[in-house]
């Protein structure tokens, strides 16, 4: 019996998104086969398949998958239509220079979040939690946080339905806990992840907004606990809020 086409696309798509979540240090087949629950043998088929076309590239000493150079030929491509991270570099930068802190944009992507850009400020302590091409589910890192929040309660209540947070990402990530960031993040216009991912790793995050009115995009301050004290907090706050405002008036008008 043949496989149906549909469920074929959704294996590829996996493998794909579990290559892209290494994007330096690559990926084992074995890694890649735990991350899309996929059986090794499946994995590796698919694979070779997608590296004949051009799709993942194999190290040939180390045996490693990365993403493969027709993947950046079509990237090349959608960025006309799609790409915005030209039209968030300015803030970014803004918001590293006035800070210190590492500074990020991130896209909802689904179900998750994707960091496109990120920038360092002037402070020497790094949080390295995000880089460029990391992904997070909603509601885990700032970024994740925020978004979930903007979304409508059908949403988010059909979003904790189908996800479990916890077995990845501990018992801070239960129901209850992400429900009560939601409260607070509503509350402030902003998300706070006060070490939830890596202890003393903090990060901070607002929305940007598309044409739709839904929120899409994040901008996010991250570093260590000692720089994200309470007194100081409300002016980070402020502003990412600043920025994703000004970022959001550009995009729904560009």
């Amino acid at each position: 019996m043949d496989t149906p086409p549909a469920h074929v696309t959704g294996r590829i798509a996996a493998v794909l998104h579990a290559v892209s979540a290494a994007p330096e240090q690559g990926a084992s087949t074995s890694q890649i086969a735990r991350a899309t629950a996929l059986a090794r043998p499946t994995t590796h088929r698919l694979l070779t398949a997608l590296a004949d076309e051009g799709y993942v590239d194999r190290d040939q000493r180390t045996g490693l998958w990365f993403l493969g150079p027709e993947l950046y030929l079509l990237g090349e491509v959608a960025a006309r239509r799609y790409d915005v991270t030209q039209h968030a570099r300015a803030g970014v930068h803004r918001l590293a220079a006035a800070t210190g802190e590492s500074a990020f944009f991130s896209a909802r992507r689904g179900d998750e979040t994707v960091c496109l850009l990120r920038e360092d400020g002037d402070f020497p302590i790094r949080s390295f939690v995000l880089y460029e091409g990391a992904r997070f589910p909603l509601g885990v890192v700032s970024a994740g946080q925020v978004l979930l929040a903007m979304l409508p309660d059908r949403e988010i209540d059909a979003y904790l339905r189908r996800t479990d947070l916890v077995a990845q990402w501990g018992p801070a990530h239960a129901v209850g806990a992400v429900r009560e960031r939601v409260a607070l993040t509503r509350e402030l216009g902003y998300a706070v992840n006060p070490g939830l991912v890596v202890e003393g790793s903090w990060g901070m995050a607002a929305a940007v907004f598309d044409r739709a009115g839904e929120p899409a995009w994040a901008l996010t301050l991250t570093g260590v606990e000692s720089r994200f004290r309470e007194d100081r907090r409300p002016e980070l706050g402020a502003l990412l809020l600043k920025e994703a405002h000004a970022l959001t008036r550009t995009l729904q008008t560009r």
